[in-house]
């Protein structure tokens, strides 16, 4: 594969990491004023406005044509779920803590997977999910002074949002990925449109309306930014850069909010990193083996 391909592959994917670590520090920014209803609502409408401005020009109305709508209809649930229950942890836990534990969705998709598209998983794949499991333990240390109930939520998000990525793959052999880019907003925009009227708050700075703005721009462009990364150059390369996103938090957390991350954070998340970079690795060369079948 060219050298400069893989190279803009990895610039893509740096610069989608820069923007959900901007559009998570914003969240946290504008959580003390707004509630969570409200600015998910922005963020999800923001993206669904954006991919449909971008497919329906060159697609029209058959790109809403769906072979699975079942499964099309459950990702967007998922995808909204994941959404707040990460906004509304977002308002007391650190963006570090947050991002560290989030990483943790690509490792429990590989126990999705099982149950769920009938892959199998071996001992070390085993090992390499629970040593994940530890890390998160290690970053939330439940039973201290410093555990958050608020932590339990972004599990939970990482839950929605793995099963979202398994249906993704479930669906991506028969619908094309715009399609799933605009089923994956659609019920997430509709929804809380109608309930962000009870949940209303009038922006009174122009800068909080530019942010509120600039949450589905930058969902939108982070997530084209992860699918042209891996349309340019292998997943097992691409998928370590995805990790850059943590250092990206942890200074915007510092310069921010002040919050600078605890050595237990930074060892938790180097073991969840760990673990999510040693099972790219063995699925990159058990590739090879499985396409020779």
């Amino acid at each position: 594969m060219p050298t400069s391909r893989i190279t803009r592959g990895i610039l893509f994917m740096c610069l989608a990491v820069c923007c959900f670590a901007c559009m998570n520090t914003l969240v946290k920014v504008l959580s003390p004023d707004y509630s969570s209803v409200q600015i998910v609502w922005a963020r999800t409408l923001g993206h669904f406005l954006f991919v449909l401005a971008l497919f329906l020009p060159r697609r029209g109305l058959a790109v809403l044509r769906s072979t699975q709508p079942v499964a099309q209809l459950s990702r967007s649930v998922l995808q909204v779920c994941s959404t707040t229950l990460y906004f509304f942890a977002l308002r007391t836990v650190p963006l570090a803590e947050a991002t560290s534990i989030s990483f943790l969705s690509p490792l429990m998709v590989t126990l999705l997977a099982v149950p769920m598209l009938g892959e199998r998983i071996d001992r070390g794949r085993l090992m390499v999910v629970l040593a994940g499991f530890v890390g998160v333990l290690i970053i939330v240390r439940p039973g201290s002074d410093v555990f958050q109930w608020s932590s339990l939520l972004i599990l939970c998000s990482s839950g929605c949002y793995a099963t979202y990525q398994v249906l993704t793959r479930r669906v991506a052999g028969t619908d094309s990925a715009e399609t799933s880019a605009i089923y994956s907003a659609m019920l997430g925009s509709l929804a809380t449109s109608i309930l962000v009227p009870f949940f209303w708050t009038t922006p009174v700075r122009l800068t909080d309306v530019i942010m509120m703005l600039s949450l589905g721009l930058f969902g939108a462009v982070g997530h084209y930014c992860v699918a042209r990364a891996m349309g340019l150059a292998p997943a097992n390369i691409m998928s370590p850069f995805q990790y850059v996103q943590l250092l990206g938090a942890g200074l915007l957390g510092y310069l921010v909010f002040g919050n600078l991350p605890s050595v237990y954070t930074w060892i938790g998340s180097s073991i969840i990193v760990a673990s999510g970079l040693y099972m790219g690795w063995t699925e990159s060369r058990r590739a090879p083996v499985r396409s020779t079948g």
